[in-house]
């Protein structure tokens, strides 16, 4: 039976005894999954005048209100199921899930701790510990808590990603590229895991790499306007102007932001030195001003310069 037939049988069993609680609360929770979260918010929100006390529900109630993005209400919910039961580990996830969304990453850093005092093999809870810890700059509880991660299920390729983000921050190119290589082992779709072996080739000096792993990097993720641009900057660092040039016109050609791709391609322009370049791309970028990002008032300061 499908979702949706389910929906429709649960519906009308409800239609036929409204107090059937067993069925509303299997309907929400389908709905839930079909996406259907402000409706199953609404049976949930019944079923808690009649069952105020029920922890499930208002754990329930926190995935509806996640799904329609409002975290406050979700805090709300989890605290209060968290309230109810102090040793809900799945409602203390949930519930740093969503301070990590607010950026609240001290308060998310207690709940993954508190879920981990209950099941010290969690791991998904040391990895959003690793998350934590990195936002707030902190890479050596990050490494830890992801390397945590790891020891428990080594084909988290997320953890493993993290680890390689941090150890190029740190000079440790080796390292990050052993790591970014799992990543594409586990996942050999994974754009920036390349693009991330680009830039340890650039640092490395081996520009056939850098070429390489960048063109796989677009080939694999060809709207990602962020990959073109710092391909290209690249392209132009290593003095291949037209390269760069080629890689903008395919984010022109791929992507929807044209006129602030032209600003970038006129800033290109100007860093090499070719002034006719620079003056045209500004001008493309004002004849495309509804997709501009960068001030108009800027550019056209920026052509009265060049004149």
């Amino acid at each position: 039976m499908s979702k949706q037939e389910q929906i429709e049988e649960l519906q009308e069993i409800l239609r036929e005894d409204s107090e059937n609680y067993r069925a509303r609360r299997e309907l929400a929770l389908i709905l839930i999954d079909s996406g259907f979260a402000e409706e199953a918010a609404q049976h949930i929100t019944y079923l808690l005048q009649k069952m105020p006390d029920d922890s499930n529900l208002y754990y329930n109630l926190g995935i509806a209100y996640e799904k329609m993005k409002m975290p406050y209400q979700a805090e709300e919910t989890y605290l209060k199921a968290i309230e109810i039961n102090p040793d809900y580990a799945d409602a203390i996830y949930n519930l740093g899930l969503v301070y990590t969304d607010l950026k609240d990453y001290q308060k998310g850093i207690e709940c993954f701790k508190k879920v981990l005092k209950l099941d010290e093999n969690d791991s998904n809870s040391y990895f959003n510990l690793g998350i934590c810890y990195f936002k707030l700059g902190d890479y050596v509880n990050a490494i830890l808590n992801f390397q945590n991660t790891l020891d428990l299920n080594n084909d988290d390729l997320y953890a493993h990603f993290y680890i390689g983000n941090i150890l190029f921050d740190m000079k440790e190119l080796q390292a990050a590229k052993e790591e970014f290589l799992k990543v594409i082992e586990l996942s050999p779709d994974y754009s920036w895991a390349y693009y991330n072996l680009g830039c340890i080739a650039y640092a490395e000096g081996d520009y056939e790499a850098v070429v390489n792993y960048l063109n796989k990097t677009i080939e694999l993720n060809p709207k990602d306007e962020g990959a073109y641009l710092n391909y290209a900057k690249l392209l132009a660092k290593m003095n291949m102007y037209e390269e760069s040039k080629s890689v903008m016109n395919a984010a022109a050609e791929n992507c929807s932001n044209i006129g602030q791709i032209c600003y970038y391609m006129a800033q290109l322009a100007k860093a090499v030195g070719n002034t006719e370049d620079y003056s045209a791309y500004l001008n493309y970028a004002l004849e495309n001003r509804n997709t501009l990002e960068t001030d108009v008032d800027k550019i056209m300061a920026e052509i009265e310069s060049i004149n």
